[in-house]
Protein backbone atom coordinates (compact mmCIF):
# COMPACT_ATOMS: atom_id res chain seq x y z
CA UNK A 1 0.00 0.00 0.00
CA UNK A 2 1.26 3.46 -0.87
CA UNK A 3 1.77 5.51 2.34
CA UNK A 4 1.23 8.78 0.46
CA UNK A 5 -2.13 7.70 -0.88
CA UNK A 6 -3.19 6.57 2.59
CA UNK A 7 -2.42 9.95 4.14
CA UNK A 8 -4.29 11.73 1.33
CA UNK A 9 -7.29 9.41 1.77
CA UNK A 10 -7.41 10.10 5.52
CA UNK A 11 -7.29 13.84 4.91
CA UNK A 12 -10.19 13.55 2.46
CA UNK A 13 -12.23 11.59 5.00
CA UNK A 14 -11.45 14.10 7.74
CA UNK A 15 -12.35 16.98 5.46
CA UNK A 16 -15.54 15.18 4.51
CA UNK A 17 -16.46 14.72 8.18
CA UNK A 18 -15.99 18.43 8.85
CA UNK A 19 -18.08 19.26 5.81
CA UNK A 20 -20.82 16.90 7.07
CA UNK A 21 -20.79 18.52 10.53
CA UNK A 22 -21.10 22.00 9.00
CA UNK A 23 -23.91 20.82 6.76
CA UNK A 24 -25.70 19.20 9.74
CA UNK A 25 -25.27 22.39 11.74
CA UNK A 26 -26.85 24.38 8.94
CA UNK A 27 -29.81 21.98 8.79
CA UNK A 28 -30.49 22.21 12.57
CA UNK A 29 -30.48 26.00 12.57
CA UNK A 30 -32.95 26.33 9.69
CA UNK A 31 -35.67 28.86 10.79
CA UNK A 32 -38.44 26.60 9.58
CA UNK A 33 -37.46 23.94 12.10
CA UNK A 34 -37.65 26.45 14.97
CA UNK A 35 -41.09 27.51 13.78
CA UNK A 36 -42.21 23.88 13.71
CA UNK A 37 -41.23 23.47 17.37
CA UNK A 38 -43.02 26.72 18.31
CA UNK A 39 -46.21 25.70 16.53
CA UNK A 40 -46.03 22.26 18.08
CA UNK A 41 -45.90 23.86 21.54
CA UNK A 42 -48.83 26.14 20.71
CA UNK A 43 -50.89 23.21 19.45
CA UNK A 44 -50.15 21.19 22.59
CA UNK A 45 -51.20 24.10 24.84
CA UNK A 46 -54.32 24.67 22.75
CA UNK A 47 -55.22 20.99 22.97
CA UNK A 48 -54.75 20.98 26.75
CA UNK A 49 -56.88 24.11 27.09
CA UNK A 50 -59.69 22.73 24.93
CA UNK A 51 -59.58 19.39 26.73
CA UNK A 52 -59.66 21.07 30.14
CA UNK A 53 -62.60 23.25 29.08
CA UNK A 54 -64.49 20.30 27.59
CA UNK A 55 -63.80 18.14 30.63
CA UNK A 56 -65.08 20.86 32.95
CA UNK A 57 -68.31 21.28 31.00
CA UNK A 58 -68.72 17.51 30.48
CA UNK A 59 -68.52 16.85 34.22
CA UNK A 60 -71.29 19.42 34.70
CA UNK A 61 -73.49 18.02 31.92
CA UNK A 62 -76.30 17.05 34.34
CA UNK A 63 -76.83 20.63 35.46
CA UNK A 64 -79.95 22.66 34.56
CA UNK A 65 -80.20 23.83 30.93
CA UNK A 66 -78.59 27.03 29.72
CA UNK A 67 -76.78 28.67 26.81
CA UNK A 68 -73.68 26.94 25.45
CA UNK A 69 -70.56 28.38 27.13
CA UNK A 70 -67.52 29.54 25.18
CA UNK A 71 -63.91 28.99 26.30
CA UNK A 72 -62.58 31.67 28.68
CA UNK A 73 -65.68 33.90 28.60
CA UNK A 74 -68.38 31.28 29.29
CA UNK A 75 -71.88 32.67 28.68
CA UNK A 76 -71.09 36.27 29.56
CA UNK A 77 -72.17 37.46 26.08
CA UNK A 78 -75.76 36.61 27.00
CA UNK A 79 -75.70 39.28 29.74
CA UNK A 80 -76.18 42.71 28.18
CA UNK A 81 -74.38 45.63 29.81
CA UNK A 82 -76.82 47.82 31.72
CA UNK A 83 -79.66 45.34 31.15
CA UNK A 84 -78.89 42.65 33.73
CA UNK A 85 -82.47 42.02 34.88
CA UNK A 86 -83.85 41.99 31.33
CA UNK A 87 -81.11 39.54 30.30
CA UNK A 88 -82.03 37.19 33.16
CA UNK A 89 -85.74 37.41 32.31
CA UNK A 90 -85.04 36.62 28.65
CA UNK A 91 -83.03 33.53 29.66
CA UNK A 92 -85.82 32.60 32.11
CA UNK A 93 -88.33 32.59 29.23
CA UNK A 94 -85.96 30.48 27.14
CA UNK A 95 -84.64 27.92 29.66
CA UNK A 96 -87.11 27.94 32.56
CA UNK A 97 -86.94 29.20 36.15
CA UNK A 98 -83.69 27.32 36.92
CA UNK A 99 -80.84 27.60 34.43
CA UNK A 100 -77.04 27.47 34.22
CA UNK A 101 -74.62 30.24 33.30
CA UNK A 102 -70.85 30.46 33.23
CA UNK A 103 -69.17 33.74 34.17
CA UNK A 104 -65.82 32.90 32.63
CA UNK A 105 -65.08 29.45 34.05
CA UNK A 106 -67.23 30.10 37.13
CA UNK A 107 -70.41 28.05 37.31
CA UNK A 108 -73.56 29.97 38.30
CA UNK A 109 -77.03 28.51 38.84
CA UNK A 110 -79.76 31.15 38.44
CA UNK A 111 -83.12 30.88 40.22
CA UNK A 112 -86.00 32.97 38.90
CA UNK A 113 -89.41 33.65 40.37
CA UNK A 114 -90.75 33.79 43.91
CA UNK A 115 -91.83 30.14 44.15
CA UNK A 116 -88.49 28.80 42.87
CA UNK A 117 -86.41 31.01 45.17
CA UNK A 118 -88.64 30.19 48.17
CA UNK A 119 -88.40 26.45 47.54
CA UNK A 120 -84.60 26.54 47.35
CA UNK A 121 -83.69 29.06 50.05
CA UNK A 122 -86.57 28.63 52.52
CA UNK A 123 -88.22 25.23 52.14
CA UNK A 124 -84.88 23.51 51.43
CA UNK A 125 -82.62 26.05 53.09
CA UNK A 126 -80.41 23.45 54.75
CA UNK A 127 -79.45 22.03 51.36
CA UNK A 128 -79.00 25.33 49.52
CA UNK A 129 -77.87 27.59 52.36
CA UNK A 130 -74.13 27.30 51.64
CA UNK A 131 -72.04 30.30 50.64
CA UNK A 132 -70.55 30.43 47.18
CA UNK A 133 -66.99 31.68 46.65
CA UNK A 134 -66.40 35.43 46.51
CA UNK A 135 -62.75 35.65 45.42
CA UNK A 136 -62.41 39.36 46.02
CA UNK A 137 -63.09 38.85 49.77
CA UNK A 138 -62.18 35.20 50.36
CA UNK A 139 -58.46 35.99 50.57
CA UNK A 140 -59.12 38.25 53.54
CA UNK A 141 -61.75 36.13 55.30
CA UNK A 142 -60.01 32.75 54.77
CA UNK A 143 -63.20 30.92 55.72
CA UNK A 144 -63.78 32.82 58.99
CA UNK A 145 -66.76 34.94 60.02
CA UNK A 146 -70.29 34.43 58.70
CA UNK A 147 -70.18 36.01 55.24
CA UNK A 148 -67.53 33.67 53.83
CA UNK A 149 -67.84 30.56 56.02
CA UNK A 150 -69.66 27.28 55.46
CA UNK A 151 -70.54 24.17 57.42
CA UNK A 152 -70.43 23.93 61.20
CA UNK A 153 -68.45 27.16 61.67
CA UNK A 154 -71.06 29.13 59.75
CA UNK A 155 -73.90 27.62 61.79
CA UNK A 156 -72.22 28.40 65.12
CA UNK A 157 -71.20 31.95 64.19
CA UNK A 158 -74.54 32.76 62.58
CA UNK A 159 -76.52 31.45 65.54
CA UNK A 160 -74.42 33.42 68.04
CA UNK A 161 -74.50 36.61 65.96
CA UNK A 162 -78.26 36.60 65.39
CA UNK A 163 -79.03 35.79 69.01
CA UNK A 164 -76.64 38.42 70.37
CA UNK A 165 -77.82 41.18 68.03
CA UNK A 166 -81.41 40.50 69.07
CA UNK A 167 -80.39 40.61 72.74
CA UNK A 168 -79.13 44.14 72.14
CA UNK A 169 -82.43 45.12 70.58
CA UNK A 170 -81.64 44.95 66.88
CA UNK A 171 -84.86 44.51 64.85
CA UNK A 172 -86.89 45.11 68.02
CA UNK A 173 -89.05 48.06 69.05
CA UNK A 174 -86.65 48.79 71.93
CA UNK A 175 -83.99 49.67 69.35
CA UNK A 176 -86.23 52.17 67.61
CA UNK A 177 -85.21 55.16 69.75
CA UNK A 178 -81.56 54.74 68.68
CA UNK A 179 -82.61 54.85 65.05
CA UNK A 180 -84.77 57.94 65.68
CA UNK A 181 -81.86 59.66 67.40
CA UNK A 182 -79.59 58.93 64.44
CA UNK A 183 -82.30 60.10 62.04
CA UNK A 184 -82.36 63.45 63.83
CA UNK A 185 -78.57 63.67 63.54
CA UNK A 186 -78.66 63.11 59.79
CA UNK A 187 -81.43 65.70 59.36
CA UNK A 188 -79.18 68.19 61.16
CA UNK A 189 -76.39 67.28 58.73
CA UNK A 190 -78.67 67.86 55.74
CA UNK A 191 -79.65 71.30 57.05
CA UNK A 192 -76.01 72.39 56.97
CA UNK A 193 -76.23 72.47 53.16
CA UNK A 194 -78.81 75.26 53.45
CA UNK A 195 -80.92 74.11 50.53
CA UNK A 196 -78.03 73.63 48.10
CA UNK A 197 -77.87 70.36 46.10
CA UNK A 198 -75.55 67.66 47.47
CA UNK A 199 -74.92 63.92 47.36
CA UNK A 200 -76.28 62.37 50.60
CA UNK A 201 -74.51 59.01 50.10
CA UNK A 202 -71.81 59.54 52.72
CA UNK A 203 -74.17 60.98 55.34
CA UNK A 204 -76.54 58.04 54.91
CA UNK A 205 -73.64 55.61 55.22
CA UNK A 206 -72.51 57.37 58.41
CA UNK A 207 -75.99 57.20 59.92
CA UNK A 208 -76.51 53.51 59.16
CA UNK A 209 -73.01 52.63 60.38
CA UNK A 210 -73.61 54.52 63.62
CA UNK A 211 -76.70 52.44 64.40
CA UNK A 212 -74.53 49.35 63.93
CA UNK A 213 -71.68 50.86 65.98
CA UNK A 214 -74.03 51.38 68.93
CA UNK A 215 -74.71 47.63 69.01
CA UNK A 216 -71.20 46.39 68.19
CA UNK A 217 -69.05 48.91 70.08
CA UNK A 218 -71.56 50.27 72.58
CA UNK A 219 -71.48 53.87 71.32
CA UNK A 220 -72.13 56.02 68.28
CA UNK A 221 -69.53 58.35 66.75
CA UNK A 222 -69.73 62.02 65.93
CA UNK A 223 -69.68 62.54 62.17
CA UNK A 224 -66.60 64.75 62.53
CA UNK A 225 -64.62 62.11 64.48
CA UNK A 226 -61.42 61.41 62.53
CA UNK A 227 -61.40 57.69 63.38
CA UNK A 228 -65.00 57.31 62.31
CA UNK A 229 -64.42 59.24 59.09
CA UNK A 230 -61.59 56.85 58.27
CA UNK A 231 -63.87 53.86 58.92
CA UNK A 232 -66.52 55.28 56.58
CA UNK A 233 -63.90 56.00 53.90
CA UNK A 234 -62.74 52.36 54.10
CA UNK A 235 -66.27 51.01 53.72
CA UNK A 236 -67.08 53.44 50.90
CA UNK A 237 -63.90 52.68 48.92
CA UNK A 238 -64.41 48.93 49.37
CA UNK A 239 -67.90 49.18 47.83
CA UNK A 240 -66.57 51.21 44.91
CA UNK A 241 -63.73 48.79 44.15
CA UNK A 242 -65.83 45.65 44.56
CA UNK A 243 -68.40 46.96 42.07
CA UNK A 244 -65.78 48.26 39.62
CA UNK A 245 -64.85 46.55 36.36
CA UNK A 246 -61.73 45.09 38.02
CA UNK A 247 -63.82 43.71 40.88
CA UNK A 248 -66.27 42.07 38.49
CA UNK A 249 -63.47 40.70 36.34
CA UNK A 250 -61.80 39.23 39.43
CA UNK A 251 -65.05 37.43 40.23
CA UNK A 252 -65.20 35.92 36.72
CA UNK A 253 -61.49 35.03 36.29
CA UNK A 254 -60.05 34.98 39.83
CA UNK A 255 -57.02 32.77 39.20
CA UNK A 256 -55.92 34.83 36.18
CA UNK A 257 -56.57 38.32 37.59
CA UNK A 258 -54.70 37.50 40.81
CA UNK A 259 -51.41 37.78 38.94
CA UNK A 260 -52.22 41.10 37.28
CA UNK A 261 -51.67 44.49 38.91
CA UNK A 262 -54.80 46.52 39.51
CA UNK A 263 -57.06 48.17 42.10
CA UNK A 264 -58.64 44.82 43.05
CA UNK A 265 -55.62 44.14 45.29
CA UNK A 266 -56.51 47.26 47.28
CA UNK A 267 -59.68 45.57 48.58
CA UNK A 268 -57.62 43.16 50.71
CA UNK A 269 -55.64 46.07 52.14
CA UNK A 270 -58.84 47.96 52.99
CA UNK A 271 -60.32 44.88 54.67
CA UNK A 272 -57.22 44.53 56.84
CA UNK A 273 -57.44 48.22 57.77
CA UNK A 274 -61.06 47.74 58.82
CA UNK A 275 -60.07 44.66 60.84
CA UNK A 276 -57.32 46.70 62.52
CA UNK A 277 -59.85 49.40 63.47
CA UNK A 278 -62.05 46.71 65.03
CA UNK A 279 -59.05 45.13 66.77
CA UNK A 280 -58.25 48.43 68.49
CA UNK A 281 -61.80 48.54 69.83
CA UNK A 282 -61.53 44.90 70.94
CA UNK A 283 -58.35 45.63 72.91
CA UNK A 284 -60.04 48.61 74.59
CA UNK A 285 -63.01 46.40 75.54
CA UNK A 286 -60.73 43.69 76.96
CA UNK A 287 -59.21 46.17 79.42
CA UNK A 288 -62.58 47.03 80.95
CA UNK A 289 -64.40 43.72 80.38
CA UNK A 290 -66.82 42.57 83.08
CA UNK A 291 -67.59 38.88 82.53
CA UNK A 292 -70.93 39.23 84.31
CA UNK A 293 -72.11 42.36 82.52
CA UNK A 294 -71.59 42.56 78.74
CA UNK A 295 -72.15 46.02 77.26
CA UNK A 296 -72.20 45.29 73.52
CA UNK A 297 -71.60 42.65 70.85
CA UNK A 298 -67.81 42.60 71.26
CA UNK A 299 -68.13 42.07 75.02
CA UNK A 300 -70.48 39.14 74.47
CA UNK A 301 -68.05 37.52 72.03
CA UNK A 302 -65.08 38.08 74.38
CA UNK A 303 -67.00 36.44 77.23
CA UNK A 304 -67.74 33.46 75.01
CA UNK A 305 -64.04 33.29 74.11
CA UNK A 306 -63.18 33.21 77.81
CA UNK A 307 -65.73 30.46 78.49
CA UNK A 308 -64.37 28.22 75.72
CA UNK A 309 -60.67 29.08 75.89
CA UNK A 310 -59.77 25.55 77.02
CA UNK A 311 -61.59 23.96 74.08
CA UNK A 312 -59.03 23.42 71.26
CA UNK A 313 -61.85 23.18 68.70
CA UNK A 314 -63.72 26.32 69.69
CA UNK A 315 -64.84 28.69 66.97
CA UNK A 316 -64.81 31.63 69.37
CA UNK A 317 -61.43 33.05 68.45
CA UNK A 318 -60.24 36.57 67.67
CA UNK A 319 -60.06 36.09 63.89
CA UNK A 320 -63.71 35.04 63.75
CA UNK A 321 -64.69 38.13 65.76
CA UNK A 322 -62.77 40.51 63.48
CA UNK A 323 -64.19 38.98 60.29
CA UNK A 324 -67.76 38.90 61.66
CA UNK A 325 -67.66 42.63 62.45
CA UNK A 326 -66.13 43.25 59.01
CA UNK A 327 -69.00 41.25 57.46
CA UNK A 328 -71.63 43.16 59.43
CA UNK A 329 -70.30 46.52 58.33
CA UNK A 330 -70.00 45.66 54.65
CA UNK A 331 -73.21 43.63 54.41
CA UNK A 332 -75.35 45.79 56.69
CA UNK A 333 -74.39 49.36 55.87
CA UNK A 334 -74.19 49.32 52.07
CA UNK A 335 -77.57 47.70 51.42
CA UNK A 336 -79.45 49.83 53.98
CA UNK A 337 -77.88 53.15 52.96
CA UNK A 338 -78.59 52.38 49.29
CA UNK A 339 -82.24 51.65 50.14
CA UNK A 340 -82.50 54.95 52.02
CA UNK A 341 -80.91 56.81 49.11
CA UNK A 342 -83.49 55.29 46.78
CA UNK A 343 -86.22 56.33 49.23
CA UNK A 344 -84.99 59.94 49.12
CA UNK A 345 -85.06 59.80 45.32
CA UNK A 346 -88.69 58.66 45.39
CA UNK A 347 -89.57 61.52 47.76
CA UNK A 348 -87.91 64.03 45.43
CA UNK A 349 -89.61 62.66 42.33
CA UNK A 350 -93.09 62.26 43.84
CA UNK A 351 -93.72 65.28 46.05
CA UNK A 352 -97.20 64.08 47.00
CA UNK A 353 -95.60 61.17 48.90
CA UNK A 354 -93.96 63.66 51.29
CA UNK A 355 -97.35 64.86 52.44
Amino acid sequence: MNPGRTRIHRRERTAGSRTDRKSYSRVVSVPGADMDITWMGILILLFLFIYSTWDNFYRNRNLPPGPTPLPLIGTILHIKKGRLVKSFIKLWDQYGSVYTLYFGSRLVIVLCGYETVKEALVDRGEEFGGRGPLPVMDKFAQGYGIGHANGERWKIMRSFTMKTLKNYGLAKKSHEWKIQKEAQCIVDEFRKFDGHPFDPSKQLLQAVSNVLCAVIFGNRFDYTDGRYSKLIDIVEETFQLASSSWGKLHFILPSSIDYLPGPHHRIIQLSEELAEFVHERVKASQKSLDLSSPRHFIDSFLIKMEEEKKDPNTEFILRNLLVIVHNLFLAGTGTTSTTLRYGLLVLLKYHEVQG
